[in-house]
């Protein structure tokens, strides 16, 4: 039996996209979408002032609105 693993962050955005009406990103996949890394984009959230989604009991770990993420991809 393969055990399948699923990524932390991945798993939040699964649940939080299944019980609210905004549909969010990773940080990564912001980053990606942005071809940043991980770093970059934290990095670019702070300094852009972006919306973060917070995570219940974490303080250092959030999601990103995918339509500010679409916004930005868009004007670039």
């Amino acid at each position: 039996m393969q055990v399948v693993f699923e990524d932390w962050d991945q798993k939040i955005k699964k649940t939080f996209n299944a019980t609210s009406k905004q549909v969010v990103l990773t940080v990564t996949e912001a980053g990606e979408l942005l071809g940043l890394t991980k770093d970059q984009m934290k990095v670019y959230v702070l300094k852009h002032n972006l919306t973060k989604v917070p995570i219940n009991r974490s303080v250092h770990r959030y999601l990103l609105l995918k339509s500010e993420i679409d916004e930005i991809v868009a004007k670039a």
